[in-house]
């Protein structure tokens, strides 16, 4: 590295944010940006470390110390190829990625790791601004049409590398547009949808189709996609919503996070939706469930208007340190604070929701009660209530952020596939390729649900073995290996 003091020279710095009381009055992102001179001083904490665990915390395989050094350097045209050619959206992964890179940064271990995410994503924005990022159709067609279903992280990465390739792409989306939960689940305060229409005019201009309004399985069916297309790549995500099977369950202001989340989105993007209007504008809400969408829940919930926003988690608070079970470079289970969170929401742990009360079928308030988690002798942790600790809030809408338990099986029926125990499509990481010759799975539909990191990586790995099953033999990379020299 250019600066083998950098890390001892420098301390820890990331963009900041517009005051509380500003940001929750609209949607629009409120990151207040480093100065270059600043990200130069992070990008020199990357200390030359020899072995680079971030290689082995990101699932891309970033080429994380070479993009850092460039940086450093000041040489931002430079960094963006580096990032690119592991990564088709740093824009989205430098905002919406929980950086397991950092917590496997060999820095980390006894001081703040470097800030990784917010260089990559100043490395996307300086290569947008500058005119960097441009349209690349491939110079020749091999004549082979391949049909991505979903246009989310992995879909979208698994078209531009098969586009990449010289293959023909179709993209079906069910929704109005393309970018799957990035565009209908992640609050614009987050990712605002602007980012999301750049991208994709880039992917129009390389030649990828898009069709949206169209849900395969029933609008098209999966036997005429077969016999349309030399392949075809399920990119769904994990959309079946886990319930909460307790009293009161179905009263009126119980309501589903996503169903919340996407509807705001629509809002906001001045789109039509369907059902009920679902606000939050004057009302006490509870979010259940403690993980990031349960996060964008608050977030949400405050620029609409909530009076009050209370947050549960049934697990126990984790401590701020790295447990000493979790050593690193592996991921840590410890306390994360969201800039949602900070806008005011008061967190509850080792709380469980017993029974939804109502009056007239409308949500008056819930019923909890403290629980404790217990190893037992097998090692597994057990959960049990606290006597005597029962408690009623006052409630108007409560937001069920309880994560999802697998994809909608109307194309699986259709395909014959088979179903793993967690209820994902079967698909081996050595192919990707379904129990259906031809038929090849990535992202959430095949792993679950996951990080934005994870379905762009299993978009990029699924491409070099669709591009391989028919083609013989493929040039596109595989996990950490080089991309095309193209951004």
């Amino acid at each position: 590295m250019g600066k083998i003091t950098g890390f001892m020279d420098h301390e820890r710095k990331v963009d900041g944010y517009a005051p509380v009381e500003e940001r929750i009055r609209h949607y629009k992102e409120f990151t207040k940006p480093l100065k270059e001179k600043d990200l130069k001083k992070q990008g020199s904490r990357c200390m030359d470390c020899g072995i680079p665990f971030c290689h082995s915390g990101c699932p891309l395989g970033n080429l994380i110390p070479d993009f850092n050094d460039a940086v450093y350097r000041g040489k931002w045209e430079m960094a963006t190829h580096i990032l690119h050619s592991t990564n088709n959206f740093p824009e989205f992964t430098g905002r919406l990625c929980p950086a397991p890179c950092e917590e496997a940064c060999v820095l980390g271990i006894n001081e703040d790791p470097v800030s990784i995410e917010n260089i990559e994503k100043h490395i996307a924005e300086t290569a947008f601004e500058k005119g960097w990022v441009k349209a690349h159709p491939p110079v020749n067609r091999t004549g082979k049409h391949i049909a991505v279903v979903g246009s989310g992280p992995a879909g979208l990465a698994c078209a531009q590398q098969l586009n990449r390739a010289g293959h023909h792409v179709t993209v079906y989306e069910r929704d109005e547009k393309p970018g799957g939960l990035l565009r209908y689940g992640i609050p614009d305060f987050k990712l605002e949808k602007s980012i999301i229409d750049r991208r994709l005019d880039i992917l129009h201009e390389e030649g990828i189709t898009f069709t949206c309004n169209v849900e395969v399985g029933k609008d098209i069916t999966a036997q005429e996609l077969k016999v349309k297309y030399d392949a075809i790549v399920l990119c769904g995500g994990a959309t079946i919503r886990r319930k909460l099977p307790i009293e009161g369950a179905d009263l009126q202001g119980v309501v589903q996070a996503m169903d919340f989340l996407s509807q705001n989105n629509r809002k906001v993007d001045g789109q039509p939706f369907e059902g009920a209007d679902i606000s939050a504008e004057g009302k006490k809400v509870i979010v259940i469930g403690g993980g990031d969408t349960g996060s964008d829940c608050i977030g949400t919930a405050f620029r609409q208007g909530a009076t009050s926003v209370e947050n549960f988690e049934i697990l126990n608070k984790p401590g701020l340190e790295r447990p000493a079970e979790q050593p690193w470079p592996f991921w840590p289970m410890r306390l994360r604070t969201s800039s949602s969170h900070e806008e005011g929401a008061d967190r509850h742990f080792s709380i469980s929701t017993k029974s939804f009360e109502g009056e007239a079928g409308k949500l008056k308030s819930l019923i909890t009660v403290q629980v404790e988690w217990v190893k037992g002798e097998d090692g597994r942790m057990t959960l049990s209530e606290i006597s005597g600790t029962e408690k009623e809030w006052p409630c108007d809408l409560v937001l069920l952020a309880l994560g999802f338990t697998g994809s909608e099986t109307s194309i699986v029926d259709q395909l014959g596939l088979e179903m793993d125990p967690r209820s994902n499509i079967k698909a081996a990481v050595v192919n990707y390729m379904s129990s259906t010759p031809g038929v090849f799975v990535a992202g959430d539909q095949r792993r679950g649900q996951s990080l934005i990191v994870w379905a762009i990586a299993e978009g990029r790995q699924a491409a070099h073995h669709v591009d391989t099953y028919l083609m013989g033999t493929s040039h596109l990379p595989l996990k950490g290996e080089g991309d095309l020299p193209r951004v």
